[in-house]
């Protein structure tokens, strides 16, 4: 059949749908001819950077991928896969919506749950926990705070509606986000081992279905575009590029999809996310090395006169390109009708490595799908990078010069500053106990417990310093890495993989490239020290405005295992009379603090010192304690400093119980403020103390008894002295004020 093109194809058009000069020129030489107006389309967004990840997928196969708990290796399937023992899995992934938030921010962070939550359970699993990281510009700024209502309204509703909880992350709020907020969502699912699904097109004869919402012109070039461009002050113009939601649909093709692959009917399944049926076809295809045969005309459509370009370019949500077994068709029309969930036939699996499109009876794309898949043909750059001025400066900065405060004033500020205080009103919008599955959000780590496996629990939680990372990519990426697992740790869990979501610049940029490079070098070597393989993530690019680009984030989502249930650990204090211990060794000053950002105004200095080895030693220690049931609480010291830590262990603990704490008779703003690595404050029985003791004479790193947990007051000598009643008012209303837009 001869090929049928809506519209020539030339140079200008290429460069329309994101194509460079070059690559264009390359896929000439590919098909050995001019591309259809639909194959340039296809092209343009499985080439794309949200895509292909051309600009990155060199250094992201520098990082550990494969481990003894994967199942499958990183990349391979819609999400990572993590042997939990006793014949279970976790899946689990993380990835960014920020574009699509930044223009439409309800819509763009609730679709962004609803993509996650589908490669969970396109891997049938089912979904059992949401996380999200999130960045904002400053909440001085009526448009930040729009911004910030927004995504959350809109991850609260997708999550609320779908049903399921919302048990951990993080919001930090810094200038460089102002116009491109970081919205990074990351869920986790189970599934027995034995019923995973694959995103292979699988088996050739076998009819190939769309499951699930209609398609529509919602989300069209939403990966080629949106994703791979910054903002100017045409912006607002992308606007039909961002896709809208539906929860309740999605709910009902969960229970549709985990139950096709209950009833053994799926040959393979995916998502269709980015690029929609350009994506899920060719990647399939691709994977399973074979072709398929797609008739659009059989596409159950929203407007009758959509393009083929338009169809194969459509993001509408909501939707899976499932391979069904020859001969189950009526027994899967069967269960999606149960749920009433739409399915379609519209072609099928082929023996030749060619994806035929056809469009009112005309062939109008015809291609390999190993051109188009992820690792497959897609240019894969080496970029050019270089150290970025700025760290001449910030490096140099002379921080004797700062102007400092009285301790005790800046303990309040801190206190109040939005990337400390209570996160509750963003918090109390996200159900966190659906399912019945949570059992601890108190802690450095929510934790929930396995039903299918009594008495095992997993850990999970999201971290990234990323004034860290602007000030040292390499280090800081190590310490968001660590800093991860130093969290799994503290509540009694073993760190077992990571999933990742690297946010950066534009990679055109030599020194963006430079600080990817670095970053993934760090993760690299850190994940290696620690144990914990990369099972997947995802790269987002072009992070910037017209006036800055946002700091480099490689946000970590992490998983821990915990092997009995009974011995998880919070991190507020538990009874008058405990001994409160430092464990770790407090070195270096108040470089990249949260104190140099809010009481100076400053980010400057290099990222915090960090040992690995010492870091392996505080987890073995905190693992050891909790595991003889030595420690009744413990919390990692991270912003704002061991002043901080401790007030926020006062905070958390349920009885208003506080501390008094000796730091010496003039305790130094670097003790009090300053960010060192590899910290923890824990308390313990004094009955325990003689124990703690011994333990304390094998331990390599120091560890310092300063203080005891006390009712109602929070002391630390020669400097603060308030009550714990004070400590939650200050801290519980900082960002509603905030968000009234009073200081």
């Amino acid at each position: 059949m001869e090929l049928y093109s809506e519209l020539e194809v030339t140079k200008d058009v290429a460069l329309e749908v994101g194509l460079s000069e070059n690559e264009y020129e390359e896929i000439l030489k590919i098909l050995g001819r001019t591309p259809t107006y639909t194959e340039i389309g296809i092209y343009g967004v499985m080439w794309s950077e949200h895509c292909s990840y051309k600009n990155s997928i060199k250094l992201l196969k520098t990082l550990p991928r494969s481990g003894a708990r994967l199942l499958v290796e990183a990349g391979q399937e819609n999400a990572g896969l993590v042997d939990i023992g006793d014949g279970y899995a976790i899946a689990f992934k993380i990835e960014s919506h920020n574009h699509p938030s930044a223009i439409e921010p309800f819509q763009g962070a609730a679709t962004g749950v609803g993509g996650i939550l589908r490669d969970i359970f396109t891997m049938g699993a089912r979904p059992i926990a949401a996380l999200n990281s999130l960045r904002f510009g400053t909440l001085d700024k009526a448009r930040n705070r729009f911004l910030f209502r927004g995504v959350v309204e809109g991850i609260g509703h997708y999550g609320n509606c779908f049903g399921v909880p919302t048990v951990a992350g993080e919001v930090y709020f810094e200038d460089c986000y102002s116009d491109n907020p970081l919205i990074n969502a990351m869920a986790v699912g189970i599934v027995h081992k034995d019923k995973t699904a694959t995103a292979a097109a699988l088996g050739v004869g076998n009819p190939v279905m769309i499951v699930g919402s209609s398609t529509g012109r919602d989300g069209i070039h939403g990966a080629s575009l949106l994703a791979s461009r910054e903002f100017d002050e045409k912006t607002d113009e992308m606007r039909p590029t961002v896709q809208v939601g539906d929860p309740f649909g999605e709910k009902l093709l969960l229970e549709a999809t985990l139950e096709l692959i209950e009833a053994g009917v799926v040959a393979g399944i995916q998502d269709m996310g980015a690029a929609g049926i350009s994506c899920s076809t060719s990647e399939m295809c691709a994977k399973a090395k074979t072709g398929m045969e797609v008739d659009l005309d059989k596409v159950p459509l929203r407007e009758n006169d959509m393009s083929a370009y338009e169809i194969m370019l459509s993001e509408s949500q909501e939707r899976m390109l499932v391979v069904i077994h020859k001969g189950m068709e009526e027994k899967a029309k069967a269960i999606c009708n149960k749920w009433d969930v739409p399915l379609t036939t519209i072609g099928e699996v082929t023996k030749e490595n060619i994806i035929n499109i056809t469009r009112h009876g005309r062939l109008v794309a015809s291609l390999e799908p190993s051109t188009l898949a992820l690792g497959g043909g897609a240019p894969q750059y080496d970029r050019a990078s270089k150290q970025p001025a700025y760290l001449e400066e910030t490096k140099n900065f002379d921080l004797s010069l700062i102007e400092k405060i009285p301790n005790d004033e800046a303990f309040t500020k801190l206190l109040r500053s939005p990337d400390i205080a209570s996160k509750r009103w963003v918090y109390e919008q996200y159900d966190s106990q659906v399912r019945t599955n949570t059992m601890s959000i108190k802690g450095d780590a929510a934790v929930l417990r396995i039903k299918e496996i009594p008495g095992k629990a997993i850990a999970v939680t999201t971290d990234c310093n990323s004034r860290y990372v602007y000030l040292n990519p390499y280090r800081g990426a190590m310490i968001a890495v660590a800093e991860a697992a130093r969290n799994i740790v503290c509540v009694g869990a073993e760190p077992v993989a990571i999933t990742n979501c690297l946010n950066f610049g534009n990679p055109y940029d030599e020194e963006v490239y430079w600080q990817f490079r670095q970053a993934v070098r760090g993760m690299g070597n850190a994940c290696r020290a620690l144990g914990t393989p990369v099972t997947g993530g995802n790269v987002s690019f072009h992070n910037e405005s017209q006036h800055r680009a946002v700091f480099p984030t490689p946000t970590i989502g992490m998983l821990g295992i915990i092997d009995d249930s009974n011995k998880i650990m919070s991190a507020g204090f538990k009874s008058p009379g405990d001994i409160i211990y430092l464990i770790g060794e407090n070195r270096g000053g108040l470089e990249a603090s949260e104190f140099l950002k809010e009481i100076c105004g400053i980010v400057a200095g290099d990222a915090p010192l960090f040992e690995m080895d010492d870091e392996l030693e505080l987890h073995r220690v905190i693992s050891m304690l909790i595991r003889e049931e030595i420690i009744s609480s413990a919390h990692d010291v991270s912003e704002g400093g061991l002043a901080i830590c401790l007030a926020e262990k006062a905070i958390l603990s349920n009885d208003k119980l506080g501390a008094d704490i000796d730091l010496g008779s003039e305790p130094t703003t670097e003790l009090l403020f300053g960010e060192s690595q590899s910290r923890v404050v824990v308390s313990l029985p004094s009955t325990k103390e003689n124990e703690f003791k011994k333990i304390q004479e094998k331990i390599k790193i120091p560890v310092s008894r300063i203080g005891v947990v006390i009712a109602d007051s929070f002391k630390i000598s020669g400097c603060i002295d308030s009550t714990v009643e004070w400590l939650i008012s200050e801290y519980e209303s900082a960002i509603p004020n905030l968000m009234k837009g009073n200081k």
